[in-house]
């Protein structure tokens, strides 16, 4: 394995080393978090990919903390790295938004221009009626892409604010009528989410 413990200079041992490290264990930390999302939702050639490139960078970086042991800036490149591989990852995983979603909606009022919206951007809906503690209630279910998350969310608020709902992750799911996915520059949050109004009868 390389080193660069055997250079002279002050600079490399005590801030490039380390930032190598931090980089490195930005990157496999990443793909760490990445491969267990992945691994969670059944997608086993991807995340067996990510493992063996997080397996190589670790081994890159953990060599030159061994050849390194008595520079102190190197272990903390290890644990900023780490620290920052985690959060990284996950934001990562947020803007790809691999996967399904059960949208469960419980609502008192009046639900049909709700369902109507839904059904009218391109959703699956099942709805039945219900009892809630304070009286009849509708039950509206809806299994989305993950990334369509924020505009069913969307939809939602704008024609009932005050409608409860939970959230759910799917791991598998089958026959389900689902709009058209989004390009990779509204997954990252590029353009604005835009909700089609339902027809008027």
């Amino acid at each position: 394995m390389f080193s660069l413990a055997q250079e002279s200079s002050p600079f490399i041992v005590l801030v490039v080393i380390p930032l190598l490290i931090m980089s490195a264990r930005i990157i496999d930390v990443s793909f760490s978090t990445l491969r267990i999302v992945y691994l969670m939702k059944g997608e086993k050639v991807f995340a067996a990919g990510l493992g063996f490139f997080e397996s190589l960078i670790w081994l890159v970086a953990i060599s030159q903390i061994i050849q390194n042991v008595t520079n102190l800036p190197a272990y903390i490149g290890w644990a900023a790295g780490f620290a920052l591989g985690n959060y990284l990852g996950l934001m990562i995983e947020e803007r790809l938004a691999v996967g399904k979603l059960i949208v469960r909606v419980i609502t008192a009022v009046e639900s049909q221009a709700l369902i109507d919206a839904l059904k009218a951007n391109g959703y699956g809906v099942t709805h039945i009626d219900g009892q809630g503690a304070a009286g009849k209630v509708k039950l509206i279910f809806c299994v989305i892409q993950r990334e369509q998350f924020e505009r069913v969310v969307t939809i939602i608020q704008q024609f009932n604010p005050k409608a409860f709902y939970t959230v759910e992750d799917v791991r598998t799911a089958r026959e389900g009528v689902f709009p058209p996915s989004r390009g990779v520059y509204q997954r990252m949050g590029l353009f604005p989410v835009f909700v089609r109004q339902p027809k008027k009868k």
